[in-house]
């Protein structure tokens, strides 16, 4: 979700782009070996052992393939690979935020996967997940892996303040964070100012930062502005915590959740690994997951996430096809199902979700989340851009420094200028 070209991203870029890429070789080759570079943003920690596994799998098959793995931080990936690939040094395969993608596609860094051995069987995959990976009828990513927000909360904390199952709605949020705070001693709700985290809000009100299809911004609408109020109340209400804006306020949050010390938080399921490992919730049966609470009006609405992968359009042929049978591989319904059962991620291959894979705690309920709550992006290239402005004056607004019709005025004024063709 992060956008332009700083000066630091383009240093870091250029020294990544020695680590070889498509172009660096020369030429098409008809034959020989290929070594492909793989810009990965998982968690390094977590989710990436279980990619490297798949790499040596995949080699051992591909004996004239080599895959050269390489860990970018999620928070620096986009505009490395703007850079990258709009000069060089750019890979041959990048795991891609979905926001990415159309955006990408839009700029011609990346190739269509129509036909070739990277988008196999279509059939079997989420079809909105699909749809996500389009632009202007062509598909430009494989869906890899997929996600939505849930509320996340501890059953255990929640039990010693009087409740057995999770709020439904936010008003039912800020009730049972006030019996937590008063019976368990902790504090009940984390609310996250985030561009991202605030959509379930927008959802609820049946407006979001944008009409994509209807041409308007609509992120300074009544419905937006009555969304954002409901999470400057959720902030004031007894039991839920102080409002972070630090650099570290992520952290701070997963770290109060994972050791009992705030009982709810809306979270995804990338989070699964570290949840399970905490002293919270060594008995994973403690950690329930539900929708994200509706608004007052009843109305509840989730993100639909994930990353895909995608081929360098710059790389010569031989890279493109062998990078090509990599996405394929990787995104087959045999390696996610291998894949979900390691990390918890959420696969978008519907044969993917064995009896296996559909035991593995908090899939299915992530599933069930997709399912039933969540909202797939609009096909619109700038859609990702469009959180920072959202993110920087929803926080003076949650913070009391603007009004919230003020700090949405001011984010729609800048929605103006990136999309001009909007009313």
């Amino acid at each position: 979700m992060r956008r332009g070209i700083a000066a630091t991203a383009l240093v870091a870029a250029l020294a990544l782009a020695a680590t070889a890429c498509g172009g660096d070789d020369g030429g098409d080759k008809a034959a020989g070996p290929v070594t492909l570079t793989w810009w990965d943003t998982s968690n390094a920690t977590n989710e990436a052992p279980t990619y490297k596994a798949m790499i040596a799998e995949f080699e051992k098959a591909n004996k004239d393939i080599k895959v050269k793995y390489v860990n970018v931080p999620f928070d620096q990936a986009q505009n490395k690979f703007q850079t990258a690939a709009g000069s060089k040094g750019a890979p041959d395969i990048i795991r891609a935020e979905v926001g990415w993608t159309a955006s990408w596609a839009k700029s011609q860094f990346l190739a269509p996967l129509d036909g070739t051995d990277a988008l196999k069987n279509t059939g079997d995959i989420t079809p909105s997940l699909l749809k996500q990976a389009q632009y202007q009828g062509k598909t430009y990513g494989a869906p890899f892996v997929t996600d939505s927000l849930g509320l996340m909360w501890n059953k255990e904390v929640l039990k010693k303040a009087g409740y057995d199952k999770a709020p439904a709605t936010w008003d039912e949020v800020k009730t049972v964070a006030k019996a937590v705070k008063e019976k368990a001693g902790v504090d009940g709700f984390t609310l996250r100012a985030d561009a991202y985290f605030e959509l379930p809000f927008l959802f609820g009100e049946g407006t979001d930062m944008v009409d994509a299809a209807g041409k308007k911004i609509t992120v300074n609408s009544p419905e937006a502005v009555k969304a954002v109020d409901t999470s400057k109340a959720l902030l004031a209400a007894p039991g839920v915590s102080k409002l972070d804006v630090t650099a570290d306020a992520y952290a701070h949050m997963m770290d109060a959740f994972n050791t009992g010390k705030v009982a709810m938080i809306v979270q995804g399921p990338w989070e699964l690994t570290n949840v399970y490992k905490s002293a919270a919730f060594k008995d994973k049966a403690n950690l329930g997951i539900s929708n994200v609470p509706a608004t007052a009006s009843g109305k509840a609405g989730a993100p639909t996430g994930g990353h895909n992968l995608s081929v360098y359009a710059g790389s010569d042929k031989a890279h493109q096809a062998a990078a090509q049978k990599f996405v394929g591989f990787m995104t087959s319904g045999e390696t996610q199902a291998k894949i979900a059962l390691k990390n918890g991620t959420l696969p978008t291959r519907t044969s993917a979700y064995t009896a296996e894979v559909k035991a593995t705690p908090g899939i299915t309920e992530f599933q069930a989340i997709l399912a039933d709550s969540a909202r797939p992006r609009p096909e619109l290239p700038e859609y990702s851009s469009l959180f920072a402005d959202l993110g920087t004056n929803l926080a003076a607004i949650l913070q009391g420094k603007v009004s919230t019709q003020k700090g949405l005025d001011t984010t729609a004024e800048s929605y103006k200028k990136l999309l001009k063709d909007f009313s």
